[in-house]
């Protein structure tokens, strides 16, 4: 008997929009589900871990997941212009961003072994690269009405825009391609639920209207809510951009940092839709969060938890350790155990300045190193005084003005912090 998917979603507030029927179709027997995901970076980024977790989620009441690469959508490019991002596709690029993106999937969902309910990932490239544009409008075009098509919320939301431009053919017809995505999983793969974001709904169901019609019979739809922030910013984005599941493209230690500093609310959100936490351990910390809200329970726990999942339990712990180099709770050796990508992530911001090799060869005295050859003081004056004041540390370590910096100093052979007083830095960068 497969486990309630439905009741599981419903209250980690993971379901926007459910087609009647579709629990109990759930409950009578292992179903095939699938989620599109968009193949236009080498990369998934948190916008997307809300599908994959519905999918995790589905694995786990015992149903199988397909995980879907809109590899045709992706040689359309988006239809309606509106993104920056998504360009289109060569068939190699498609390819290799597609390997790279079950690579991921592979952390959240069991694609190799000999469980019935194995994950599949499907390409839909596959399916439509030899479909003529004549064979579509005749096969799938004709049973769907321009009026049933008119009458879908994104379609008369783009018409009833401002917009000059209007809404291009292909952007119409889109809703088409993906529903036929829906009959050929179907027919192919008896795949009877698709589930995505709520504003994905009018799409969805355009699919199930296509299994009606042509494929004689019954699927479902199901969306979960746009994720949002409770302070009405983008949730997934930062200053720089996307915050993305490879570590080449944001650092474990960023990665962890952007959960971390979640606030309250959304932290409390958060922890029931990107963790696999059962309902009662989530209802104590939000209890023990509530009652000691300074320690950060919640955004310490969903950090954790996210991270290790994306990445690993030691990724955890250098981006732990190297959050705490910037508290004061930390030693030189832990700064020399930070890689040079965490050390720069950790002192983002920090002011620089660049002094040649050879002089630190040669010995870097306090009062050059704080003020004549760096800038970090006004004068020698300032760091003579700082100095007498037992307030300069260098790599985290106290020093006196008779301290010499050397190259056994630096950190990835490369830098060397100054500090004065708990909060004050600046990174030494050797050339």
């Amino acid at each position: 008997m497969p486990k309630n998917f439905v009741e599981e979603l419903t209250w980690r507030g993971m379901i926007h929009d459910v087609m009647p029927g579709t629990e109990e179709h759930l409950l009578e027997g292992m179903r095939t589900a699938y989620v599109g995901i968009d193949p236009t970076a080498d990369s998934l980024h948190i916008g997307h871990l809300v599908g994959v977790m519905m999918l995790k989620h589905f694995q786990l009441s015992g149903h199988r997941p397909f995980a879907l690469v809109g590899g045709a959508t992706g040689m359309i490019g988006d239809p309606s212009g509106k993104s920056n991002e998504r360009n289109l596709l060569d068939e190699p690029t498609l390819r290799h961003n597609q390997e790279a993106i079950k690579n991921q999937l592979a952390k959240f969902l069991d694609f190799d072994s000999d469980a019935e309910n194995a994950a599949r990932l499907v390409n839909n490239y596959d399916w439509m690269k030899d479909f003529s544009f004549l064979s579509f409008i005749r096969d799938v075009g004709k049973h769907i009405t321009v009026n049933y098509m008119m009458a879908k919320d994104s379609v008369k939301k783009r018409l009833s825009s401002e917009s000059a431009e209007g809404m291009s053919f292909t952007e119409f017809t889109y809703q088409l391609v993906q529903g036929y995505d829906f009959l050929h999983l179907y027919k192919d793969g008896d795949c009877t639920l698709q589930m995505g974001g709520s504003d994905q709904w009018g799409n969805i169901t355009t699919g199930t209207e296509l299994v009606r019609r042509i494929g004689g019979g019954k699927a479902y739809a199901l969306t979960c809510p746009l994720i949002t922030k409770a302070d009405g910013t983008k949730f997934g984005k930062t200053e720089g951009g996307n915050v993305w599941l490879d570590p080449k493209r944001t650092s474990p230690y960023k990665f962890y940092q952007y959960w971390l500093n979640t606030s309250d609310e959304d932290a409390e959100k958060y922890i029931k839709i990107f963790t696999f936490l059962g309902k009662e351990e989530i209802e104590e910390l939000v209890e023990a969060h509530k009652e000691a809200p300074h320690l950060r329970a919640l955004q310490k726990r969903l950090s954790e938890e996210i991270t290790t999942m994306v990445h690993s339990k030691e990724e955890l712990e250098n981006a732990v350790r190297a959050t705490a180099i910037l508290f004061g709770k930390s030693t030189s050796d832990d700064l020399k155990e930070l890689d040079e990508q965490t050390f720069q992530d950790v002192f983002e911001g920090v002011p620089q300045s660049k002094i040649e090799r050879a002089i630190v060869e040669n010995g870097l005295d306090m009062i050059g190193a704080l003020a004549e050859k760096s800038g970090f003081l006004k004068s020698n004056g300032e760091a003579r005084r700082a100095l007498k004041e037992n307030s300069i540390s260098v790599n985290k370590e106290k020093v006196n003005d008779s301290y010499i910096i050397k190259t056994s100093d630096l950190i990835n052979d490369k830098f060397v912090l100054l500090q004065r007083g708990k909060r004050n830095y600046f990174v030494l960068e050797i050339e």
